[in-house]
């Protein structure tokens, strides 16, 4: 292994060996812990150090760095105690998670490091996000994002890299090709020579480097993110190591060929570079024993402080508390007189004036620029707010939901429409295990609203028609927004965006154009959890929500001798339980009205809520009306079969006949 010190003086080539060395140790100490049985699991990045350590220490400290898993140096190079990263891998509560997850799956806005979660690859587009904040904000920073070689197959790699080249981000994917995914080869991985190749596909700059060589990953990172400070463009670089260890202790290396073992034990990252150092006369077997000593002493005292700290004590309330970030919400009243709107227009109306409101909030979205959205809600916007902060996307709903937090966790705003509710699955696991869980884990907020165009009732068959909140309201950290009428419609979204935590904010597509009402003029909002009694009656209560409302207010009105109390809830997480139960005790009889389908529908938590806290005001089985357990169909009068709007009669007189 050659090293070339270039400028560097002694100083400096001594702290790049201390800085090394030290990370190695911790890990030495701690599989000689799981050997002792006083830990459970370790994810080894030994043969890996100089990766994190020379990177890490290119970056400036106010630049964001999002590690995995091996990437200890990473962590140790910011100067993060080691007893508070013990602590956080035991699971005690003076950890980062407070004991709620383990490994480096934390955040620390204090360190600029932005962990992972299991799932591999959606913390590139996060490092998207951070970098456009960065941008828009005129910072000259850089941001750093590791992954490893096994994820540049997931779909969330090609997202992020791509929406990077496509919007000029100074993000550094830097790619550790450690030799296997787990016990899976590269060969078996992917098919390219080299995976900096790759870059040229995305029209940006590709690099390989020797990543067991301290000084080249330094060098190549600090002159990279030198440039990018200036001309902010992506960069791509893959770090050719090997990992010396199992994928976790557990796993072993028994797949891997003894002599391949061998190779890159002689390419040690550590050994060689303390070899460099004393043939340079910097390093003495003496200094090298000296430092040693004082390492391994400090090791066991922050460990062993770290076993000593407390364990989490249990407090459900507490644990409920801390999926959402602490949030009253004051509410703003309307002061101007009413203006006829349609629903479309008054979502329009309360973007714009969240715009104006919050100047850190970005829209993003497939064609709301210039085009204006599939539905024209940002018609305009371009032209008012720039394109800065109305930006077209490629079509990836991971990785711009992913951006969206990003751009929270560096102090903006975020709004991402889905074309469709329908494609939001192609975006589910950045909404359900990363905007959802952030504050839970590690206190940090996930300042996104994301709009979801949902419903049936105009024949755009199963793929565009979907009513799909049951898959929202039971992620706990969401709130799940699902106005009924134009003043709703912009006063939740504008509630929506006061709010810090990730809101799932519901627009009914049917309604955009069919629907005008009342709407104040002004800024203002509708409380989130608080539902609205449209009347009140004797004989049944209706609780439903979105198109369900116009339903049962039809056919409230064709049928006048029916005496029944209307609750639109408007927020399904949280939903009102004073006004259902209130509705409950008043009538006796309870109808559960929705557009999504029967089995799982919100509607079943409901009923079953109902069922046990007011039973006891109940004359009658609660009873559900909903669309039928299909896929939804593109004939018009198979969608109206599909819709519960064609039982609703029928289950209104089986309830009252009861």
């Amino acid at each position: 292994m050659i090293f070339d010190r270039k400028d560097k003086d002694n100083t400096t080539l001594l702290n790049l060996y201390k800085r090394l060395l030290y990370p190695r140790m911790v890990e030495e100490k701690m599989l000689i812990l799981l050997r002792q049985g006083r830990i459970g699991k370790w994810f080894s990045g030994i043969g890996q150090e100089a990766i994190a350590v020379g990177s890490t220490l290119a970056m400036h400290k106010e630049e964001y760095i999002l590690p995995m898993h091996r990437n200890l140096g990473v962590f140790t190079s910011r100067d993060i105690p080691l007893t508070k990263l013990m602590a956080q891998w035991q699971g005690k509560v003076t950890g980062f998670t407070k004991g709620r997850d383990r490994s480096f799956h934390f955040g620390t806005q204090e360190h600029r490091i932005i962990g992972m979660i299991s799932h591999l690859g959606p913390q590139m587009a996060l490092a998207d996000g951070i970098a456009l904040a960065d941008l828009i904000a005129n910072k000259q920073h850089a941001t750093l994002v590791f992954t490893g070689e096994g994820a540049t197959s997931e779909g969330d790699f090609h997202e992020a890299v791509n929406v990077a080249a496509v919007w000029d981000l100074p993000v550094i994917f830097l790619i550790e090709n450690n030799g296997y995914g787990l016990s899976t080869p590269i060969n078996e991985q992917y098919k390219c020579n080299d995976l900096v190749d790759r870059a040229i596909g995305y029209g940006i700059e590709g690099f390989q480097v020797d990543g067991n060589n301290i000084l080249e990953v330094y060098d190549l990172i600090s002159s990279i993110a030198r440039r990018m400070r200036e001309t902010p463009k992506p960069v791509l670089i893959e770090c050719l190591t090997f990992r010396m260890r199992g994928h976790e202790e557990a796993s072993g290396t028994k797949y891997v060929p003894k002599e391949l073992l061998e190779e890159w034990a002689e390419k040690d990252p550590v050994r060689n570079f303390e070899r460099y150092l004393m043939e340079q006369q910097i390093l003495s077997q003496e200094s090298v024993l000296e430092i040693k000593r004082h390492f391994r002493a400090k090791i066991e005292k922050d460990i062993e402080t770290a076993f000593n700290e407390a364990e989490p004590e249990v407090n459900t309330d507490r644990e409920l508390n801390d999926m959402y970030f602490p949030y009253a919400s004051p509410a703003v009243h309307p002061l101007g007189p009413s203006t006829e709107m349609r629903y479309l227009d008054a979502i329009s109306d309360g973007l714009r004036l969240a715009m104006q409101n919050h100047p850190n909030l970005v829209l993003m979205g497939q064609d709301i620029g210039d085009y204006g959205g599939a539905f024209k809600i940002t018609d305009g916007f371009v032209q008012e707010f720039g394109k800065e902060r109305v930006r077209n996307t490629p079509i990836c709903e991971s990785a711009i939901v992913g951006a969206a937090l990003g751009l929270s966790i560096n102090g903006f705003k975020a709004m991402m429409e889905m074309q469709f509710a329908d494609f939001v699955t192609c975006g589910f696991n950045q909404i359900v295990n990363n905007l959802a869980k952030t504050h839970y884990r590690w206190g940090e907020k996930a300042d996104v609203v994301v709009r979801m165009p949902t419903g049936a009732g105009t024949s755009a068959g199963p793929f565009h028609s979907q009513s799909n909140e049951a898959w929202f309201t039971k992620t706990p950290g969401l709130k799940v927004v699902y106005p009924a009428f134009p003043t709703d419609a912009k006063g939740l979204l504008l509630a929506s965006f006061q709010d810090p935590n990730p809101v799932i904010y519901f627009e009914h597509k049917y309604l955009y154009r069919s629907l005008s009402g009342p709407v104040p003029e002004g800024y203002y909002t509708v409380e989130i959890g608080k539902a609205n009694v449209l009347q009140q009656g004797e004989q049944c209560c209706i609780i439903t929500y979105g198109l369900g409302v116009h339903w049962a207010l039809a056919y409230l009105n064709e049928n006048p001798a029916i005496s029944a109390t209307l609750v639109d809830l408007r927020s399904l997480q949280p939903w009102d339980r004073e006004a259902v139960a209130n509705a409950v005790k008043t009538t006796g009889r309870v109808l559960i009205l929705h557009e999504d389908t029967l089995s799982s529908g919100f509607g079943a938590e409901l009923a079953a809520w109902i069922a046990e806290h007011c039973f006891e005001d109940l004359d009658a089985p609660v009873m559900r009306c909903a669309s039928s357990d299909t896929a939804i169909p593109m004939s018009k009068a198979l969608e109206e079969d599909f819709l519960a709007k064609s039982r609703l009669a029928d289950t209104i007189k089986r309830l009252l006949a009861y």
